[in-house]
Formats: C-alpha cells, sequence, structure tokens
C-alpha cells in the first residue's frame, strides 16, 4: 500500500486560495463573495486577477448568502467566504431558504472550523456544522483533510451542479496527498489496508489517523484507515466493504459526537450490517481559548486518542 508521506506543513486555507485562484483563470462564470475576510479566506490573488468577479459584501453574511443566490441564475458560480461559524450557524436560514430549498448552485466555503480555530474561542469554534448543513436535502457536505486535497475539491465543486459547504481549517497541518489525485465527490480513499480494525477519519484527524496506525501496527494491530472527504453523500459501499474485513470501526472527526461523520456511519452501519463502532469526537460541549494543539490534546482528538478506540473497540468484536 502506498506510503503518505508529510512532503511540509500548510494551512488548508491557503489550498482554497490557491484552487480560487485557478478557478479564476480557468472558469469565467467563477465569481467570489467574503464577508470582510480576504485575507483570513485567502481571496487576495482572485480579487487582484478578477476584481470585476470579486464582491466584498462586508460584515453581512446573510446579505452574502443572498447576493450569492441570486447570482446564480444569471449563470454565475458563487463561492462564499468567510468562518464556519458564520457560513453556516449565522445564516442558516438563508442557506436553508434561498440556496438548500431552490437548488442553487452557490458553493458555501467555510474556513477556521473546529477547535484548531484556537485561541478565538467557543463563540468562533463552530463544531455542529456538518450536522446543520447535510441534513438540508441536496446539500453536498465536503470536509478536506490538507492543503492539496482542499485545492483539488476547490476545483472539482466548480463543475458539480448544485449547493456545497467545503469546510477546511487554520492552522499548518502535514500536507500528505498527492497534489496530483484526483477529487471524486462522494468517493472514499483507502489510504493505509488493514484486517484488524477500519479507522474512518476526516479533515484533520486523517492525519492523525494514519500515525495511529502506526502505532498500532506496533502494537500487533493491523488498521485500515480510510479518508471520508464527502461526509455527503457518504461512501457506504467503502466503508461496508471495509468493516466486513475487519469487522469493528472507529471513527474520527474534528466535530461534536452528534450530527457528524460518526453518526452518518453509524446509520451505515445500522441499516446494512451492525457492528461495534467507537467515536474519536468532541463529547457534546463546547469549545474553549486554548491553542490548538493543547485543545485537540485536551477533548481527545489526536492519533493516541484513536489507538485508545481502537483498543476498545477490537475487544467488542
Amino acid at each position: 500500500m502506498k506510503k503518505y508521506i508529510n512532503t511540509g506543513s500548510k494551512d488548508t486555507r491557503s489550498g482554497f486560495g490557491a484552487g480560487m485562484t485557478e478557478l479564476g483563470q480557468k472558469n469565467e462564470n467563477v465569481v467570489a463573495l467574503c464577508a470582510d475576510l480576504i485575507g483570513s479566506l485567502k481571496f487576495d490573488d482572485f480579487k487582484k486577477n478578477h476584481p470585476e468577479r470579486f464582491f466584498q459584501i462586508g460584515i453581512a453574511e446573510a446579505n452574502m448568502i443572498g447576493i450569492a443566490a441570486g447570482l446564480t441564475i444569471g449563470g454565475k458560480i458563487p463561492f462564499t467566504g468567510t468562518f464556519a461559524n458564520f457560513s453556516t450557524g449565522r445564516v442558516y436560514d438563508q442557506i436553508r431558504q434561498s440556496i438548500a430549498y431552490s437548488d442553487k448552485n452557490v458553493k458555501i466555503c467555510a474556513s477556521h472550523a473546529g477547535l484548531t480555530l484556537g485561541e478565538d474561542g467557543a463563540t468562533h469554534q463552530i463544531l455542529e456544522d456538518i450536522g446543520l448543513i447535510k441534513m438540508l436535502p441536496g446539500m453536498t457536505v465536503i470536509n478536506t483533510c490538507d492543503y492539496n486535497q482542499t485545492k483539488a475539491a476547490t476545483l472539482a465543486i466548480a463543475d458539480h451542479h448544485g449547493p456545497v459547504y467545503l469546510r477546511f481549517g487554520r492552522p499548518v497541518v502535514p500536507n500528505f496527498m498527492p497534489a496530483d489525485e484526483e477529487f471524486v465527490i462522494g468517493k472514499a480513499i483507502v489510504l493505509n489496508e488493514g484486517k484488524d480494525v477500519t479507522i474512518i477519519a476526516t479533515g484533520h484527524l486523517v492525519w492523525e489517523a494514519l500515525l495511529a496506525a502506526e502505532a498500532l501496527e506496533a502494537k500487533g494491530i493491523s488498521a485500515e484507515v480510510i479518508n471520508i472527504h464527502t461526509i455527503k453523500p457518504l461512501d457506504e459501499e467503502a466503508i461496508l466493504k471495509s468493516i466486513s474485513k475487519t469487522g469493528c470501526v472507529v471513527t474520527a472527526e474534528e466535530h461534536n459526537i452528534l450530527g457528524g461523520l460518526g453518526e452518518s456511519v453509524a446509520r451505515t452501519l445500522a441499516l446494512n450490517n451492525p457492528t461495534p463502532q467507537e467515536f474519536v469526537a468532541v463529547q457534546d460541549s463546547f469549545g474553549e481559548s486554548r491553542t490548538p494543539e493543547l485543545l485537540m490534546e485536551k477533548y481527545k482528538l489526536n492519533n493516541q486518542a484513536i489507538v485508545a478506540a481502537v483498543e476498545r473497540v477490537v475487544k467488542r468484536k
């Protein structure tokens, strides 16, 4: 199986910025809207090179969503950008009514998701956004793991017709996915083959899952690691194929245990092949203001927590 190597840490939001720069050159229908966070969302190059296709809406996120919905009527492909908390919770009504219900071709792009927003604290660290957005009919939900995958996803969603929620983060994280790997919406990626347990991870927890697999190998446990970048539609075929071999599963995500990837996987298992499952996720709480590293350790969202969850679940087989 291919060995995934950290080629250098980068922030996933810069992957989004790189994708937007390329889209600006390739697709004249792509337009960008920002809620007063150009630098944070890495819109700088797009704005500089395509000022006629960039709209600074200001701190008026609901208005931004409404404008984006309207732009689709003229054939434009709007990419909205702000923090995940303001991209979802603050504007849920507008997303539901103006985008999801109307099946508008808007790409809601959200940075600074989860605990790794860090020192800005609990008011900004949204941990329920995947649950909120995946419940909307027709909505595609994507949560990328590194710079390369975020760039690839940004390019891919421009060619996908329909509303999309693209979730990424603030901190620098290992960049390990191949730059030339095609991003296929709804198609999971098996990063490591194993026979004793399936680890299904998304976002920043994918690299932690790979580290956990290495540690488990030293303990004599063979772990299959699956990168679920698309929460909805979920690649149920890949999940069921893996657990039919391993017989147990651990899900890992930087999200509330309620409503996220773990619950989607649990539903799939309950309906098709009930299987022991452990959850690595935030245990139904808000975050707090600390460095991302300390938060991930305190809330048990790291490779050590995944190893511990695996050791629990293999005993339940």
